[in-house]
């Protein structure tokens, strides 16, 4: 698993490793062995430290396994603003790479997190045909670059591949997203919250659980030699909402929150997220958590991590 010791890997390390040994592949520049440490101590995970722009390195880690997932990514879409590379070498480049280290050492299956943001600036539901606007962040960018890829070795090279578009998963071992920005936030300074935008973006919001435990539906029974899946729920959550959260999970609860900007947290922000899974309920799986009660569960888990509380 490519960038397995992250927030989202490290949840599906511990299904995975229900069955059969895990190979965990990571660079450790945001995952944290913490996240899989009883998986390394049992035996029933490995952790092999290594870039995944090392080629030669992540081939020899795939080989006589049976399935690759590439979850390494720029983990927070932001920094593309700051860093332009970031996007094409931590996510189009480390997919290739991914890819090619699969075909080479014999791999057949092959799983890639991708995301909503593919669907570009567009408020209408979108299901999984729907790619009538392109991306506007790098980061959306890079997953549709990634996609493009998956189908071309699947179509190439009898790879059978997998892709599902997640909504803003957010839960326990966080490593980005609002939430945990800000829980630090008001962990730094209690008395106030800024938050960026005008607190009226909303998109759907997926407890990290259900987007492993959908990874795994999809690929357990989705038929075709390539597989596109979105996995979000059906309603959304605010960020103001959110906000309001964090603050009454906070040491003050009677903090200030102050707004500012415009319709957009930052540029290449989609301010309006939909999502429809009607394909994947079809396939027969069932999110456990609305948005709502996902970020509730996550914002008390968080707050834990950050709080201690």
């Amino acid at each position: 698993m490519v960038g397995g010791a992250g927030f989202i890997g490290s949840h599906l390390v511990d299904l995975l490793v229900e069955r059969g040994p895990v190979t965990v592949f990571d660079n450790l520049s945001v995952g944290k062995t913490d996240f899989i440490a009883e998986h390394l101590r049992s035996g029933r995970a490995t952790l092999v430290r290594g870039d995944a722009l090392d080629l030669a390195a992540l081939t020899e880690a795939v080989r006589g396994h049976d399935l690759v997932v590439q979850l390494a990514a720029n983990p927070e879409a932001r920094w593309g603003l700051e860093r332009t590379r970031l996007d094409l070498e931590q996510g189009t480049i480390t997919t290739y790479d991914a890819l090619e280290a699969s075909r080479l050492a014999g791999v057949e299956r092959f799983i890639l997190s991708s995301s909503g943001t593919v669907y570009g600036n567009t408020s209408e539901p979108c299901a999984e045909m729907d790619l009538g606007n392109l991306p506007i962040s790098l980061y959306g960018a890079s997953k549709l670059g990634c996609e493009g890829l998956v189908s071309a070795y699947a179509e190439c090279f009898g790879l059978r591949g997998y892709i599902v578009r997640f909504g803003n998963v957010v839960g326990r071992r966080g490593t980005h997203g609002a939430i945990l920005d800000f829980c630090n936030k008001l962990k730094a300074h209690p008395e106030y919250l800024d938050v960026l935008g005008d607190g009226r973006q909303s998109k759907p919001y997926l407890h990290v659980t259900d987007c492993a435990a959908g990874i795994l539906h999809v690929l357990d029974h989705a038929p075709e030699s390539l597989n596109v899946y979105n996995l979000a729920p059906p309603d959304w959550t605010s960020v103001s909402r959110i906000a309001d959260q964090c603050v009454a999970a906070s040491p003050n609860p009677k903090a200030r929150i102050e707004y500012s900007g415009g319709v957009q947290g930052w540029r290449g922000d989609v301010p309006t997220s939909r999502l429809i899974s009607d394909k994947l309920n079809a396939l027969g799986f069932r999110l456990r958590y609305t948005s709502d009660q996902a970020v509730d569960m996550a914002v008390r888990e968080v707050a834990r991590e950050v709080f201690g509380r």
